[in-house]
C-alpha cells in the first residue's frame, strides 16, 4: 500500500444497494474500497473529509468475500499433477476461469505422483497475487503419497510411500522442496508421522489427516503434534463406529490442544456426501467446516474419459470414477454449486454457507486479517451474488475481473 498523500488522493470507490457479509450477517451498508482494501468510511468522512470518486449500484444483491478453494486438482483439461514444460500456463488457465465461480483465490492440490513429477512441478506454481489475469494462489497442497494404502482412492498404489528411518528428510527428498507448499495431506497412523507433522506446522505448513485408517487415539495425537485440518471427511477414511469413531471422532473430541479447534473439509457436490452426513458434519462442529471442490481436470469439460495425476478418469453425468471402476475420483462441481447445494442440504443459514467457502478456509491457513472477511483493512476480493447465490461479479483488490454475460447489459 502507498502511505501519506499518495494515498489520500487514491480513487475510493463506493458499493451502494448492497447487503454486506460481515461478522456473521448480512448488513445493508455500502462497501468502501480505496488501494484493494476495504476502507472504514467514518475514518474517510471526519478524517479526511472525502466523499466517493465513482459509485457502483448492486442492485440489492449480496456482497460475500471471495471464495478460497483449498483442494483443487485441476479443471479446463488441466491437471496438476502432471509434469510438463509449462505448468505455469495451466495453472494461470484454471485461475482465470475459476473466476466465474466466485473463487479469488485457491491452492493447487498435486495427488499421489512419482519424485520427479514434484520436482517439475512445484518450483512452477509459486505464490502469486489475484488479479484480472486469475485466482491468486495461496500455495500448493500436497495430498500424498504418505497416505494409507487401504484408503488410497484414486491414488495410484505404486508411488504410494511410507516414512523411512529419517522421515522429514523422505519428505523433502520426494517432494523436492516444500517453498510453495501450503497444505500436507498424510495420514496419521504411519510411522514417524507426528516427527513429520511437527517439522511441516514449524515450517509454516498446514497439515492435513486423510486418506487414512488411523483409529481416534492417532487423530488427536497428530493435532497434538499440530495439524489443523481434515481432508474432504468421511471420504477416504474409515467409516464412523460408536466405540471408536476414527477421524471423524476429531469433530466433538475433548483432547484437542486448549483453544484449538479442527477445521474438515467437505465435498459437498451431491455425491460424494450424503446430505444426511453434510447435517451430520455441520450440526456437530459448524465453525470448522471448509467446503472444497476437490476438482479434477474434468471439471467444464462434460462426459468422456480424462486424466487425474497418474490415472484415467472417467466422467459420467456429475460423476467421476477412476476409469474402467467405481471409484470416485473427485468431483467436477464448481465452487458456488457446492455452496448452494450445501445450503439446500444442511438448512443452514446464507451467512454461514458462505462462510464455509471463504471465512473458514482462510482461517485454516492463518489468512483472516486478509482473506475470507470483508471487514476493514482486509483484501477487497469479493463475489456479487443474487438471492439464490448464483454469481453475478468476481472482485479481486476492488477490482471487476469477471462478470455474468447479462449483468453487462
Amino acid at each position: 500500500m502507498r502511505g501519506g498523500q499518495d494515498e489520500a488522493r487514491a480513487p475510493v470507490l463506493q458499493f451502494t444497494n448492497c447487503r454486506i457479509l460481515r461478522g456473521r450477517a448480512l448488513l445493508r451498508e455500502d462497501l468502501w474500497v480505496r488501494e484493494g482494501r476495504i476502507l472504514d468510511p467514518e475514518k474517510l468522512f471526519f478524517e479526511e473529509r472525502r466523499v466517493a470518486d465513482e459509485q457502483r449500484d448492486c442492485g440489492g444483491c449480496i456482497l460475500a468475500p471471495g471464495f478460497i478453494d483449498v483442494q483443487i486438482n485441476g479443471g479446463f483439461g488441466v491437471d496438476f499433477s502432471q509434469a510438463s514444460e509449462d505448468v505455469g500456463s495451466g495453472v494461470a488457465l484454471v485461475a482465470r476461469r475459476i473466476l466465474s465461480h466466485g473463487v479469488t483465490s485457491f491452492c493447487p492440490t498435486l495427488v499421489t505422483s512419482p519424485p520427479e513429477v514434484y520436482h517439475k512441478v512445484l518450483p512452477q506454481i509459486p505464490v502469486k497475487s489475484g488479479g484480472p489475469h486469475g485466482a491468486g494462489v495461496l500455495g500448493v497442497h500436497l495430498e500424498g503419497p504418505f497416505i494409507s494404502r487401504e484408503k488410497r482412492g484414486a491414488h495410484p498404489e505404486a508411488h504410494l510411500r511410507s516414512f523411512e528411518a529419517n522421515a522429514f528428510h523422505d519428505v523433502l527428498t520426494t517432494y523436492g522442496a516444500l517453498d510453495n507448499v501450503r497444505i500436507v495431506t498424510l495420514a496419521p497412523e504411519l510411522g514417524r508421522s507426528q516427527e513429520v507433522i511437527r517439522a511441516l506446522v514449524a515450517r509454516g505448513i498446514c497439515v492435513s489427516l486423510g486418506h487414512s485408517v488411523a483409529d481416534l487415539q492417532a487423530a488427536e495425537e497428530a493435532v497434538q503434534c499440530g495439524a489443523t485440518f481434515i481432508t474432504h471427511l468421511f471420504n477416504a477414511m474409515l467409516p464412523f463406529h460408536h466405540r471408536d469413531p476414527g477421524i471423524v471422532g476429531l469433530l466433538t473430541s475433548d483432547r484437542l490442544p486448549p483453544g484449538r479447534h479442527i477445521f474438515y473439509g467437505m465435498i459437498a457436490d451431491g455425491t460424494h456426501t450424503n446430505p444426511a452426513a453434510l447435517r451430520i458434519a455441520h450440526r456437530a462442529h459448524p465453525q470448522g467446516l471448509v467446503l472444497v471442490t476437490d476438482a479434477v481436470p474434468a471439471l467444464g469439460l462434460g462426459d468422456g474419459r480424462h486424466t487425474l495425476g497418474q490415472q484415467e478418469v472417467e466422467v459420467d453425468g456429475l460423476t467421476a470414477y477412476v476409469a474402467g471402476t467405481k471409484t470416485l475420483s473427485g468431483s467436477i462441481a464448481p465452487m458456488d454449486v457446492c455452496v448452494r447445494h450445501f445450503l439446500q442440504a444442511t438448512g443452514c443459514s446464507v451467512e454461514l454457507a458462505l462462510e464455509a467457502a471463504s471465512l473458514h478456509p482462510a482461517q485454516l491457513l492463518g489468512l483472516e486479517k486478509r482473506k475470507g472477511t470483508l471487514d476493514f483493512g482486509a483484501d477487497a476480493d469479493f463475489v456479487v451474488l443474487d438471492d439464490s447465490l448464483h454469481v453475478r461479479a468476481t472482485y479481486i483488490s476492488g477490482e471487476l475481473v469477471w462478470q455474468a454475460e447479462e449483468a453487462r447489459q
